[in-house]
């Protein structure tokens, strides 16, 4: 377990050792895998922050920005059919 001193930081971090492996192929061990809900193929978004590699899910990303964007759509409103029914509308006129 490690703890920080930087109050920016959660109290305690799980910090466990991963491996670089052939192909700069990153290999996150079992538990990490379990506890972000990750499975053989999953899509993940890594950054490097301040020197630090960060890697999260994909889906839990879009699933932010989502819960973001819905505060300005009014509820019922289905913005995917709307763009549908242009991109249809257009097709036709074309």
């Amino acid at each position: 377990m490690y703890c920080s001193a930087d109050p920016t930081e959660s109290e305690h971090m799980n910090v466990q050792r991963g491996k670089l492996v052939s192909g700069g192929r990153l290999q996150l061990p079992a538990e990490i895998r379990r506890e972000l809900s990750l499975s053989d193929g999953d899509t993940v978004l890594i950054e490097v922050v301040d020197g630090e590699i960060h890697v999260r899910p994909y889906r839990d990303a879009v699933a932010r920005v989502q819960a973001k964007l819905r505060q300005y759509v009014e509820p019922g409103r289905s913005l995917s059919d709307e763009l549908i029914a242009e991109r249809r509308a257009a097709a036709e006129n074309e």
